[in-house]
């Protein structure tokens, strides 16, 4: 699984192109193709999963049963308008009118590190996200994910 760290700055053109970032890319292993899945976030987002990352992604999601209608939801919604993409010869990638309508994407859009995908905001609605994240909210969250956790201390 590839990895990726940092926040990341970048422009969006009249078509919806953005150049992907050199920071991105020299976190991208060479094997790691130009093929990239561009998805729908949890919140106004999106996401974007090198292919390789996509995949395992996707073998989980084959062993949900359809037979449960809340499973089914969430299969549509999560698949809904995922796109397969290619970085152009000019290491640009084009994101689909629904996927950045759905993100509110207009200009100016940061892209986010988030382990093994990469969320892609518009910059001011991340910045409002930010902004509205104290670290006192931080502490309690981190508490409630990771407090009862075995995990190593660092």
């Amino acid at each position: 699984m590839i990895q990726f760290l940092g926040e990341y700055e970048a422009t969006l053109d009249a078509k919806g192109r953005f150049l992907l970032p050199a920071g991105i890319k020299k976190q991208l292993p060479e094997d790691a193709g130009d093929q990239f899945v561009i998805a729908r976030g949890f919140e106004k987002c999106l996401t974007l999963y090198p292919k390789k990352n996509w995949d395992p992604i996707l073998a989980e999601l084959s062993k949900v049963s359809e037979y449960k209608a809340e499973n089914r939801e969430f299969l549509r919604y999560f698949t809904m308008g995922a796109t397969l993409s290619e970085l152009d010869s000019a290491g640009r990638m084009l994101i689909p009118p629904n996927l950045k309508a759905h993100a509110g994407l207009e200009k100016d859009i940061v892209l986010v590190s988030v382990i093994n995908k990469i969320e892609i905001w518009d910059k001011g609605k991340y910045q409002q996200f930010f902004e509205s994240f104290t670290p006192e909210k931080y502490s309690d969250l981190a508490e409630r994910v990771m407090g009862g956790q075995n995990t190593t201390q660092l």
